[in-house]
């Protein structure tokens, strides 16, 4: 087949030749996002988690035959970011007459396997057609249990690798369409939870089946050489979109520093060229003796989410989308940790990645000058034992207050900046799946976040205990340094976990490992309000009336912060 480089097409310069074209390309890239679409829903109907299949804690992609992210589907990014590099430990590892039509590879491996921590666990599948590898499909969702020293497998006690259950280390568990039956043996007997993790492990499977499909009907419509040239045609544009909108950012250095509730202080020096975004994390405290570390992977899928919404956030994300991305680290840090070091609760570490970032450009990226957000992904295991000794558990990320913009108000009760398209799960699917009772979900009412446009609103939650015992492990950032703030506006407030005992005794905590709790207890949450933008006195007569009339603020917070000793009047004279 005489076809045009994907260097003319996407220049513009090809003309039609034996039926392929630009706009049939176009075709193939829009049926890969089609495609993991359908890879998605598959996984969010069959799925037995409600991790999974409420709050969409997974993602799913397609790469290239080479395993270069190739399409991402909806999902968490990081999920989606670490994808490939499974697909490629993958290839690494495996001869290529050992990868046959109709295999599946399962890897939870942190340090190698494409995944941040043991929870998250990647199901890939290769792409056959007319005998030759085409594409590779691949899932990662967080799985609630894979055994370890406690439930859900991640606590803040951890000190390695090994306390965080099992490792899958990339092992084949399909052979040519039969399931190994001694690997889904070892992930049941390893899990508390067996019926899930094996329900979500062939929800995975079902999905990638489908990519598969789908993938193998493009190639019989348009040809297979048709379909590679589209699969790098598209990383070629993803390149050419992107650093044509990095020249939106003037070429410059740019720093930023933050610290930690440890009181240690974190650092990134950003160089912006024409060219290249280089991303420097080297001058960094050292690793940590708990879970609050990054793999390297993990970092750069941080830095790689961050990027692309600072500079291009619309257009394809591929491997192409993140050439000009350069991540400088050193190994044995926060954000480069060596193994065994456990990592369980890489999210808050993870997440401090982008925040810097994004303190760091916040003046200069057009479409990025937002305060600081509450940073933190809150997420509270809770687990509970009936009378007849069955266990039942989830985990919930929480949402909170993102930062005022330069024009608008921040954003209310919203996931942080690492979770992406996921959701709360419903109060009715909590109570009835996971035998919890909500017994508050408000937005939070402190006082804090003032600005020209004041920081949007965290909630309060409030969980009450309704089995004979439960146990809480959670790990929140942001409970002492607050939210940033921008041109004057306030900083935000704080991250806070309490515990109102039955008998009316209250307990402050922002880490809890496995805390014991019993029926009637309740486990009140309060995420953070975001930072503000602008001087609080500049904040116009109308919205700070609006505030009043929402609840927002108080009448003496109208006058001592926003300065208005007549807005209750104006308030009532106005008032719906």
């Amino acid at each position: 087949m005489n076809i045009y480089t994907s260097e003319e097409i996407v220049s513009g310069t090809a003309k039609r030749a034996d039926g392929v074209d630009p706009v049939t390309l176009e075709v193939i890239q829009q049926s890969l996002l089609a495609i993991t679409e359908q890879m998605f829903a598959v996984t969010r109907k069959t799925a037995m988690s409600s991790v999974i299949y409420e709050v969409l804690d997974f993602g799913v992609a397609i790469t290239d035959r080479q395993g270069d992210l190739a399409c991402a589907g909806a999902g968490i990014p990081s999920f989606v970011g670490m994808l490939d590099p499974a697909v490629k430990a993958i290839i690494a590892k495996y001869p290529a007459d050992c990868i046959r039509e109709g295999d599946a590879f399962v890897s939870n491996d942190p340090y190698q396997g494409g995944v941040s921590h043991t929870n998250d666990v990647v199901v890939v599948m290769p792409v056959f057609f007319a005998g030759q590898i085409v594409a590779w499909t691949a899932n990662k969702g967080h799985w609630m249990d894979v055994g370890g020293m406690q439930l859900g497998s991640t606590g803040p006690e951890t000190t390695e690798l090994f306390q965080e259950g099992l490792v899958l280390p990339e092992v084949k568990v399909i052979d040519a369409g039969e399931q190994v039956a001694a690997i889904l043996d070892i992930i049941a007997v390893n899990s508390r939870l067996p019926k899930q993790a094996l329900g979500d492990f062939w929800s995975a499977v079902s999905s990638l089946r489908m990519g598969n499909k789908r993938i193998i009907q493009i190639c019989q419509k348009y040809g297979v050489k048709t379909f590679l040239l589209a699969v790098e045609d598209y990383l070629a544009l993803g390149e050419k979109r992107v650093l044509r909108a990095l020249s939106s950012i003037p070429n410059g250095i740019y720093t930023a520093q933050d610290w930690l509730d440890d009181g240690r202080q974190i650092k990134v020096t950003i160089s912006v060229k024409d060219d290249a975004f280089v991303v420097d994390l080297r001058d960094n405290p050292q690793q940590d003796i708990g879970p609050m570390n990054a793999t390297y992977a993990a970092t750069l899928v941080a830095a790689q989410a961050m990027f692309k919404s600072l500079v291009e956030p619309h257009g394809p994300a591929n491997a192409g989308t993140f050439r000009p991305l350069k991540l400088l680290t050193v190994s044995g840090t926060l954000f480069h940790a060596r193994r065994p070091a456990a990592v369980g609760m890489y999210y808050e570490n993870k997440i401090r990645t982008s925040d810097l970032i994004w303190k760091a450009l916040a003046d200069v990226v057009p479409n990025g000058r937002a305060s600081g957000h509450f940073c933190s992904v809150c997420a509270t295991f809770i687990g509970q034992l009936n009378e007849t000794g069955q266990m039942r558990s989830f985990i919930e990320p929480e949402v909170g207050g993102w930062g005022a913009l330069h024009d608008k108000d921040g954003e209310n009760a919203q996931f942080s900046s690492s979770h992406g398209n996921t959701f709360t799960c419903p109060v009715e699917v909590n109570e009835a799946r996971n035998g919890i009772f909500v017994e508050r979900l408000a937005l939070n009412t402190e006082a804090s976040g003032a600005g020209k446009f004041r920081g949007g609103k965290g909630i309060e939650l409030e969980y009450r205990i309704l089995e004979q015992s439960g146990w809480l492990t959670a790990a929140y950032t942001r409970s002492k340094v607050q939210p940033w703030s921008l041109a004057g506006g306030q900083q935000g407030t704080l991250n806070r976990l309490r515990i109102r005992r039955v008998n009316g005794e209250l307990e402050e905590v922002s880490s809890a490992n496995a805390l014991p709790l019993q029926k009637g207890d309740v486990v009140w949450i309060a995420t953070a309000n975001g930072a503000g933008y602008g001087d609080p006195k500049k904040r116009p007569k109308a919205l700070v009336c609006d505030d009043l009339r929402d609840g927002y603020i108080s009448e003496r917070q109208a006058r001592d912060i926003y300065g208005y000793s007549t807005v209750a009047k104006f308030f009532a004279g106005n008032a719906l």
